[in-house]
C-alpha cells in the first residue's frame, strides 16, 4: 500500500506558512485526493520520488513547463556554465542578445522579444502595450479557454475575483472558440473601444476550425485592434515556433512562457517593431511602460532556454510527444472500452498535450469520479492531473500508465453501477482551483 504519511505531514506545515499550501493554484492539494498529496524531493526524466520514497511516473510535467524531461542533462550543463560568472548584472550581457537572436529565428514574424519571469507579466504588457497603441481601453478574450494571467484585467474574470475593482472588470469583453461572429458582435458593438483580441491559437482540446485564425486576423484588421496570440502553453509543445508556426497565422504580438526555459523561469513577449518600439527608445511617440525587471534576464535562464532551442533544433522533442502521447490514449481508451467505460473514462486532445475525462454515468463531467481516477492510479505509480506527457516518457512509462488505468478501471466501473464513488474514497473530492469559496461542497451521505 502507497504510504503518503511523510507527504501529508510536511503538507500540514505548508499550510501554515503557505496560503493554499502550495504557490500556484493547480498545486494545491484541494487538486488530489485527501491526504494523497505527494511531496516531492526530486525528478529525472519523467520519473519524480516524494518524501516517503514513492516513485511516479509524472504527467503535466511542471504543469506543462517541462517537455524534454527532469535535469535533462543539456540544459544542466548550460546553467553550469554561466553560474561562475555571475547571475545578474547592472548592463546587459552578451547572451541576452544571443538568446534573442535565437528566439527571434523561430517565431514568424516577431521583431523584437524582451524578456519576462512568467507569462502573466508577459500577457499583462501586451495588454498594455496594446491599449496604448489603440488608445482604446476594452480587451476582447476568448472565454472557451480557462487562465491567461495572474494580473487584474484577466482576474476579474475569473469566479476568485475579489480584490478586483469594478472598473477594471468592465474593460473585459469575452467571444468563443470558433464562434466568429460572438468577436464580430463584440467588436461592433463596442466599434472603436476594443484595444485588442487575446485568445490561445489552439488549446488542448480544441483545434481551429478553417478559417478561424484567419478570420480573426481580419476582424482586428477591420476593427484596428491588435491580436495577440498566448502561446505559454503551445509554445514548444505544438512546435518550436508554437501555433502561430503550425496554423499559419501571424499575431501583432505574442506571449511566452513555460517550456521555453524546460522548468527555469523564463517568459517572453514578442511582437512587430511598430509596437514593441513603443516600449523602447527608438520612439518619437510618448513611451509605454513595457517590461522592467531586476530578474528578467539572468543569465541562468537565457542559457536553459538557448539550450532548449539546441535541442529542439537538433532532435525532435514534439515528435517525440506527439509519438507517446497517442501511444498512451490509444491504451488507456483501450483499456476502458474492454472494461465497458470508455463512455466515462477517456484520453482526449493533442498527443502533447493530453487530458483524461471522468465522467459519471449520466456522462457528466464528475468532480469525485476523478477523485476515485487519480487515487487509483496514484496507488500504482502515476502522478498527474492530465496525460500531459514530454519528450523523456520512454515505452516503459507509457506501459506502466496504462497498466495503472487498467488497474483503476474496476473501482470505477463499480462507482458507476453504484451511483457512489465518495463510498471508495476518503475524505472530499477534489475541486476546481479557481472556485469563490475555500471548502468543496461535502458530499451528502
Amino acid at each position: 500500500m502507497t504510504s503518503f504519511d511523510r507527504s501529508t505531514e510536511l503538507q500540514d506545515r505548508l499550510h501554515r506558512v503557505v496560503p493554499g499550501g502550495a504557490h500556484t493554484f493547480a498545486k494545491g492539494p484541494d487538486q488530489y485526493p485527501e491526504r494523497m498529496a505527494p511531496v516531492l524531493r526530486r525528478g529525472r526524466g519523467a520519473r519524480v520520488w516524494d518524501v516517503d520514497g514513492n516513485e511516479f511516473v509524472e504527467y503535466g510535467m511542471g504543469m506543462r513547463a517541462v517537455t524534454l524531461g527532469h535535469g535533462y542533462e543539456p540544459v544542466i550543463e548550460a546553467v553550469k556554465a554561466v553560474l561562475a560568472d555571475g547571475i545578474s548584472f547592472t548592463r546587459p550581457t552578451e547572451l541576452e542578445l544571443a538568446a534573442a537572436e535565437d528566439f527571434l529565428s523561430l517565431v514568424p514574424g516577431a521583431h523584437m522579444v524582451k524578456f519576462a519571469k512568467n507569462a502573466s507579466d508577459a500577457t499583462g504588457a501586451a495588454i498594455r502595450l496594446a491599449r496604448a497603441a489603440t488608445g482604446r481601453d476594452l480587451v476582447a478574450y476568448c472565454h472557451d479557454q480557462p487562465y491567461f494571467s495572474a494580473q487584474d484585467w484577466f482576474v476579474g474574470t475569473l469566479p476568485i475575483n475579489r480584490g478586483i475593482p469594478e472598473a477594471v472588470r468592465s474593460l473585459n469583453r469575452s467571444f468563443g472558440y470558433n464562434d466568429l461572429d460572438s468577436l464580430r458582435a463584440v467588436l461592433e458593438a463596442d466599434e472603436g473601444r476594443v484595444a485588442c483580441v487575446i485568445l490561445e491559437a489552439a488549446s488542448a482540446l480544441s483545434e481551429p476550425a478553417p478559417g478561424f485564425l484567419e478570420g480573426i486576423r481580419r476582424l482586428c484588421d477591420q476593427h484596428g485592434a491588435v491580436l495577440i496570440f498566448d502561446e505559454t502553453i503551445t509554445g514548444f509543445r505544438w512546435s518550436a515556433g508554437g501555433a502561430q508556426a503550425v496554423y499559419g497565422v501571424t499575431p501583432d504580438l505574442s506571449t511566452w512562457g513555460k517550456a521555453i526555459g524546460n522548468g527555469f523561469p523564463i517568459a517572453a513577449l514578442a511582437g512587430r517593431r511598430e509596437l514593441m518600439e513603443l516600449g523602447g527608445l527608438a520612439t518619437d511617440e510618448e513611451r509605454v511602460f513595457l517590461l522592467s525587471s531586476t530578474h528578467g534576464a539572468e543569465t541562468a535562464s537565457l542559457a536553459a532556454f538557448r539550450a532548449v532551442v539546441r535541442a529542439y533544433r537538433d532532435t525532435d522533442p514534439v515528435g517525440t510527444m506527439e509519438r507517446q502521447g497517442a501511444k498512451l490514449a490509444e491504451g488507456v481508451n483501450r483499456v476502458a472500452a474492454e472494461a465497458g467505460i470508455d463512455h466515462a473514462l477517456s484520453v482526449v486532445g493533442r498527443p502533447s498535450c493530453q487530458i483524461f475525462r471522468t465522467l459519471d454515468a449520466d456522462g457528466s463531467p464528475s468532480q469525485p469520479m476523478r477523485t476515485l481516477f487519480l487515487q487509483e492510479i496514484l496507488r500504482r505509480g502515476v502522478l498527474g492531473q492530465s496525460y500531459v506527457i514530454s519528450a523523456a516518457h520512454t515505452d516503459l512509462d507509457v506501459e506502466q500508465t496504462v497498466d495503472a488505468a487498467a488497474g483503476a478501471v474496476a473501482a470505477y466501473r463499480k462507482a458507476l453501477e453504484t451511483g457512489r464513488p465518495e463510498d471508495l474514497f476518503e475524505g472530499r473530492p477534489v475541486a476546481p482551483a479557481h472556485r469563490r469559496y475555500a471548502e468543496p461542497r461535502r458530499l451528502a451521505g
